[in-house]
């Protein structure tokens, strides 16, 4: 008598009306940086794929409906790709021993597009599949850039049948059925558990999903998520859990990741400034800052300039806006240094006046830009896209300014606003990082590919071909060499490693490499270990890596805007990576991804997220907001814990975007 198996998912799609799968119409970087997640309904399911040329063109899954029956239906073409695949992700990523089938009609039969059921899925690069492709059934193995083959056979399939196309997995066998007739096996262990989805790179359709698993799979599998949760259980038993230390009311002025920190100078308190904006000529291309509001932490106006407006278009951008706030004339006093309206102004931090201001420079060399919207600049002087405090003279603190338009150029001023120096890197990337490495007391400049001299002299160029970096750290990662490394998230060129000569070390292509950020995430492993995440194409993979670029653990997170920011929430030098203010799939991971800190459900805001030190103890609070609120939360025993370790972190004088985030002790 044959065993009866367990149902664990069971979706005709039913419970979904007509329509789109929730996407955002942009098609946008929002993701990259907000946790931004459009509304509808999901279900179970999550669409890991997001590509900005597809702005504009519509959704790629809908709900569409014959005679009562629903189906989940893959809307774009081969020729819109880009090489990505559209898919549709559920379960759990403990599955490991599973019958997974679903019902699927290839819409259009072209070569070489292909439909299909993916499973032991790890994330959007990593998975096995069972495909229809080139009149063949195909049993194939992703993994990152590669494909392989692990079985195949003739099928002629048409664009007007259902199949029903079945995979069984149990160890390492793998067997693929069409109609219930065996048609592929193949024997292979990379992955051993993951989750299922459905795939196709023309249009199709699909229904009738389901996933069942015999009675001892059934059982392994609450024991692997049991084991786990348990554990994340404990774990959250040991880690201070947050609570709620303040909520601040932005009225009108609010606005995204576009916020500045300083200091009062009577009590070193903290105070922020928030910039919002108007988009100009394409997009986030040429944003100028409409808005600057200085607060402090009990939501009192100390000053603004501009008019605040309440429309989410001034208060949502997906690229920085040139403004920090930093002691640069070393008074005692903070100034905010700020770009707007085509002048570069030093403002004093406590009024908003002006102290010092001149015109951005005019662009020149506009033969030589990268990436310009039309392939025509706009302005006859610079749009400045953003700024970073450096320390280029020799003073005892860094109070020189670089400025830097979208992708191309940078003027490096100091303190007087005198220029220095001037560079066209062509390819720039987004921000700057800067860092004394030949111990002069002068800092040079990693910009994009590219490494500065203090005087602005080009000393190397990486052997990098293409794309930008988006992230970039600098440090004393590994502790097995002399000298700092350098660590780069490189988008789609992946995760780079370099020494400061400029002789690539390590490079991972892992999907388009966004975020970096570096911690003590594992105080069990020598050094320090490097957290990247991806974005554009498939967006959410965490990656954690060792200090010489070796792989820890990986996987997918369903929601976007996982920030990596590290954290010192203990204070006893473990560093936790935090992702997101969401509820269910944000809050704090160790090194091993296990969930250790959380968030209440108490309707706080979950579109923007960061950490730093408000309350004075040495360990970082964590701020959660939008538009309209923030939220900030401390340690559950803020105020009673003694000898805190305090990292040396990334300054709070160059906020960015794009910052490479790092927590180095004893440097």
């Amino acid at each position: 008598m044959q065993e009866e198996l367990v149902l664990v998912c069971n979706e005709k799609f039913k419970d979904f009306p007509i329509g789109n799968f929730p996407f955002d119409p942009h098609h946008s970087a929002m993701g990259e940086y907000h946790c931004y997640i459009p509304e509808g309904y999901r279900g179970n399911w999550y669409d890991p794929v997001v590509y900005h040329g597809w702005n504009g063109s519509g959704p790629t899954w809908i709900v569409t409906e014959e005679d009562g029956k629903k189906f989940m239906e893959q809307t774009r073409v081969l020729a819109a790709l880009k090489n990505l695949w559209p898919m549709l992700v559920t379960g759990d990523e403990f599955w490991q021993d599973y019958l997974v089938e679903a019902q699927v009609r290839m819409l259009s039969t072209i070569s070489p597009a292909h439909a299909g059921i993916m499973f032991r899925y790890i994330h959007a690069r990593s998975f096995y599949a069972l495909l229809f492709q080139d009149k063949k059934l195909k049993l194939i193995k992703k993994d990152q850039e590669n494909i392989e083959v692990l079985a195949l056979c003739n099928f002629n399939y048409d664009c007007d049948t259902f199949y029903n196309l079945k995979v069984e997995c149990v160890g390492s066998k793998l067997i693929g059925y069409v109609n219930n007739k065996k048609m592929v096996e193949a024997i292979d262990s990379s992955y051993t558990r993951g989750k299922i989805g459905i795939t196709a790179t023309m249009p199709a359709q699909f229904t009738d999903v389901r996933v069942l698993m015999n009675h001892q799979a059934y059982k392994n599998y609450l024991m692997a998520k049991n084991n786990w949760v348990q554990v994340e259980k404990n774990l959250q038993c040991e880690y201070p859990q947050p609570v709620l230390w303040k909520i601040i009311d932005f009225k009108n002025f609010g606005a995204g990741r576009q916020i500045r920190f300083g200091n009062l100078p009577e009590n070193n308190q903290k105070f922020m400034i928030i910039a919002q904006h108007q988009k100009r000529v394409h997009r986030d291309a040429y944003a100028n800052i409409s808005c600057l509001t200085a607060i402090d932490f009990d939501g009192n106006v100390m000053w603004q300039i501009g008019e605040p407006s309440s429309q989410k278009d001034h208060a949502y951008l997906t690229a920085d806006l040139p403004f920090q706030v930093c002691d640069v004339d070393l008074d005692g006093v903070d100034e905010v240094i700020v770009a707007r309206n085509f002048k570069i102004m030093i403002l004093d931090a406590l009024t908003g006046k002006i102290k010092k201001q001149i015109s951005a420079p005019f662009s020149d060399e506009t033969d030589k830009l990268y990436s310009v919207p039309f392939g025509q600049y706009a302005f006859d002087r610079v749009n400045i896209d953003s700024i970073r405090i450096a320390n280029l003279t020799g003073k005892s603190k860094p109070t020189d300014i670089i400025v830097k338009d979208r992708y191309s150029r940078l003027w490096a001023y100091d303190n007087n606003l005198e220029l220095l120096w001037k560079f066209n890197g062509k390819n720039t990337g987004h921000f700057m990082f800067t860092k004394d490495i030949d111990n002069d007391g002068k800092e040079e400049v990693v910009v994009g590919y590219h490494l500065l001299d203090h005087d602005g002299k080009l000393l190397w160029t990486l052997s990098v071909e293409s794309d930008h970096t988006d992230e970039i750290v600098i440090g004393p990662i590994d502790p097995e060499r002399k000298e700092d490394i350098i660590a780069m998230a490189c988008g789609d060129e992946g995760f780079i490693l370099s020494d400061l000569k400029g002789n690539i070390i390590k490079r991972h292509l892992i999907g388009h490499a966004q975020r970096i950020s570096v911690g003590n995430y594992r105080p069990d492993l020598k050094g320090y270990e490097i957290c990247v995440t991806t974005y554009w194409g498939y967006q959410g993979i965490i990656y954690i890596f060792d200090c010489k670029g070796n792989l820890l653990h990986q996987f997918e997170q369903p929601v976007p805007g996982n920030i990596i920011t590290p954290v010192n929430w203990t204070g006893d030098g473990r560093d936790l990576i935090l992702l997101s203010g969401h509820v269910q799939h944000g809050g704090m991971i160790d090194g091993f991804g296990r969930r250790v800190v959380t968030f209440p459900d108490d309707g706080h805001p979950i579109l923007c997220a960061d950490s730093i030190d408000v309350t004075g103890d040495g360990r970082d609070e964590i701020l959660l907001w939008d538009e309209k609120k923030m939220f900030i939360y401390t340690q559950q025993d803020n105020g009673i814990k003694s000898n805190v370790l305090v990292p040396n972190k990334y300054p709070i004088i160059n906020g960015s975007n794009y910052r490479g985030e790092f927590s180095f002790y004893n440097t």
